[in-house]
Parts: C-alpha cells; sequence; structure tokens
C-alpha cells in the first residue's frame, strides 16, 4: 500500500504536481511588462486627445478654454479639429484658411494689413517712440476715463459720492449752528475759519438745485425793473448773485455778509450793526438812504428780530423791505407780520403761493420812540421762526 493512500480514493499517477506556494498573482515581467505600460500609456494619450483635440503645445485648461471661448478666439496652440491628411494628399489638398496657417508652427501666417495701410501693400511705419512720449498726459487722461476715474478731480465715482457725503453732513452742520445761534456766534465762527463760509455756501448751492424756484431769481426780475441808480441793501448776500445782474443794469447795490470776498461783498453782522447811515430819531439830517432792502433768506440767527430794526433804520422814508423766507419756518405767520409792523413797517403784499417760499412787501412808516424795555420784548421773539434743517439726501 502506497504511502498517504486512502481505500476508495486514488490519485493518477501522471498527473502534474502543483508545488505550494503564495496565493499572490505574479506580475509580469520583462519585456511584457515594459509593452503592457508603453499600450495603456499611447490609451491614455489617445484619449486626452480626443478630449482636448490635438496640435503643438500643451492643451488649455478647461477653465482657460472657456475664458478664450468667451472672447471669440480659440486656445493658445489649438487648431480647429480636421481630418488628418496622407501623404499622398499632404500639400495638394484645398487651401488653407489664413486662421489656420497662422496656427501652424512650421508656416508661421504673414503679418496682417494696418488699417492705415495703403491698397499698393505697402506696410505702415513704425510709430516714432518720441512721439508717443510727448503726450503722456493725453494717454493718462484717455486711460483714467476708461476705467471710470474723473479727470479733473482724479476720484473715482466711489470717492467722488462719499466726498458729496461728506460735503453734505459739513453743509447741514455749518447750517444747524447758524440758525441755532445768535449772529456773533456765527460771526466769530466765520473769522476763525474763513473756509466755513465758503463749504456752507458751496453746500447751499446744491439746495437750490432741488427748489422748485428761487427767491433771489425772483428779485433779480424785479428790481431789472427799478430805475437807475436805485439803492439796494442786500443783507445776507451770499455769493452777492443780486449785485452781480443787478450793477450792470445801473442799480447801485450794497452786499452784506458776515465774510467778505474783497470786491462786492462787505464784512457785517447785519443782526448787530450795518454800516450805513442812519437814525432812529426824526430829524431832517437822518442820514436815510437806501430805497430797497432785501433780506432772502438771510433772517438766520436767533437775534434775527434786530435785522428788521436795523433795515427801518437806513431805508428812506417809503422805502421797501422785501422778505424771502422758507414756508416750513413760520410758527404763525400772522405773529411775524404783527412783529415786523411793530417795528415801523407797513404789510403790503404776502405772497404764499409758492410751497417751499413765503414773500412779503413792507413799506416804512414813521413810529414812536420806543422804550428799552419795549425793544428789550419785541426782540426776544425770534422763536416765532423756527430754524430750517435739511434732511439728509
Amino acid at each position: 500500500m502506497a504511502l498517504f493512500q486512502v481505500p476508495g480514493w486514488s490519485v493518477p499517477s501522471a498527473a502534474p504536481m502543483v508545488s505550494a506556494g503564495s496565493n499572490k498573482r505574479k506580475r509580469p515581467s520583462g519585456d511584457k511588462a515594459d509593452a503592457d505600460k508603453i499600450s495603456s500609456a499611447a490609451v491614455n494619450v489617445e484619449q486626452l486627445i480626443a478630449k482636448f483635440g490635438s496640435g503643438d503645445g500643451v492643451a488649455d485648461t478647461p477653465k482657460k478654454k472657456q475664458r478664450t471661448r468667451a472672447k471669440g478666439q480659440e486656445p493658445k496652440g489649438v487648431v480647429p479639429k480636421r481630418e488628418p491628411q496622407t501623404s499622398k494628399q499632404k500639400g495638394k489638398g484645398p487651401r488653407k484658411p489664413v486662421q489656420e496657417q497662422s496656427a501652424d508652427a512650421s508656416e508661421p501666417a504673414p503679418p496682417l494689413p494696418s488699417p492705415s495701410s495703403k491698397s499698393k501693400g505697402k506696410q505702415s511705419k513704425p510709430k516714432d517712440k518720441r512721439k508717443d512720449s510727448e503726450t503722456p498726459s493725453k494717454a493718462k487722461a484717455q486711460a483714467n476715463t476708461d476705467v471710470g476715474v474723473e479727470t479733473q478731480s482724479n476720484l473715482t465715482s466711489l470717492q467722488s459720492k462719499m466726498k458729496n457725503s461728506l460735503e453734505g453732513a459739513r453743509f447741514r452742520w455749518i447750517n444747524e449752528m447758524l440758525y441755532k445761534s445768535d449772529s456773533q456766534h456765527a460771526h466769530e465762527m466765520m473769522r476763525d475759519d474763513p473756509n466755513v463760509f465758503s463749504e456752507y455756501h458751496t453746500g447751499f448751492r446744491h439746495q437750490v438745485q432741488s427748489w422748485p424756484s428761487n427767491p433771489v431769481g425772483h428779485y433779480i426780475s424785479v428790481l431789472s425793473k427799478y430805475p437807475a441808480r436805485t439803492i439796494v441793501a442786500d443783507l445776507g448776500c451770499g455769493d452777492a448773485a443780486l449785485a452781480r445782474a443787478l450793477v450792470p443794469k445801473g442799480l447801485n447795490v450794497l452786499s452784506f455778509d458776515l465774510v467778505s470776498d474783497g470786491n462786492l461783498v462787505i464784512e457785517a453782522d447785519t443782526c448787530a450793526k450795518i454800516p450805513l447811515p442812519g437814525t432812529e430819531e426824526d430829524s431832517e439830517d437822518n442820514g436815510h438812504i437806501v430805497d430797497v432792502v432785501v433780506c432772502a433768506l438771510s433772517l438766520m440767527g436767533t437775534n434775527w428780530p434786530i435785522c428788521i430794526r436795523e433795515a427801518w433804520r437806513i431805508l428812506r422814508e417809503g422805502g421797501e423791505l422785501k422778505i424771502a423766507e422758507v414756508a416750513s419756518r413760520f410758527t404763525n405767520i400772522d405773529a411775524f407780520v404783527s412783529l415786523v409792523v411793530s417795528i415801523g413797517f407797513k404789510l403790503r403784499s404776502k405772497d404764499d403761493s409758492n410751497t417751499h417760499f413765503t414773500l412779503f412787501e413792507f413799506v416804512k412808516v414813521e413810529r414812536k420812540p420806543k422804550s428799552e424795555k419795549e425793544w428789550s420784548t419785541i426782540l426776544e421773539q425770534g422763536r416765532l421762526l423756527k430754524p430750517c434743517e435739511y434732511k439728509r439726501r
């Protein structure tokens, strides 16, 4: 009995014996392994070519391809897909388009003619570098315009909005100070910083642009019909628009405000003392010389009733007082009229047809002398006019 023989179980003697070993799969070695690697690499290359297109250079990434197609251009180094040519057909096929020729690295495309070149085929001469360097400011201005930069102020649109916002806030602060304090405080503020005056009127001009009408324009139209040599006192004149319009027409306009411009505007606190002759006494030599006093949006300080008293002092008998004020300032129009009348005027007309402003026409009349107590009572009624506050836009 053979070794390991089991009854009822046998193994053919001719069967090959398989040696016991590891269950791991053996990798091919030698030339066969290298061939498999090359074959798989070729397959991968063919797949890439089919996916991105064939051509010289490395294929562009999908994102770059999208950007170039958005501009209407083919990616750099990639030519349109076309059928390959055989050796017999090479050089005998249809002529390549200009774009395809330019994409072929072995056959560079000729330079395209410039728009300025002549029809004879002559190439345009290169630009002179000296000429380009002679106009840098023009090129810079064009560049600034292309990127949305303001050429005058060199500010972007965002910076311009921020600047306008700051100027508007500055104007509202100055406006509040002028209306909520007495004229003496405002005068001192302007003396300490003269720029406050220009900043205020710059903001004021922006506000005027949104008004349906300007009282100053109304008074220019009315006073233009007055006879030549009429003496007009403009109290709180601002930039002296009244004088600039009426002086060329032969009228004499005296402009007063808290800051002088050295030309038309005379520095004066009109709610304290106007530098013009005139007395409150009834005498032959009273020095009254002014024909018309204009207060166009100028009754600003809390002591504004003194300005009305000064207007009476400098006006000749029968002289006119023209007042224009913001309609929303009046707490009681009848009380305001009564105050002006008590100082020595008679109401001639009132125009409240405008939604923004109310216009008054007064005429100077004689009045009895008043005691200091009476004047104190009259001049303490500044609350009849509320401060004019501008909303943030």
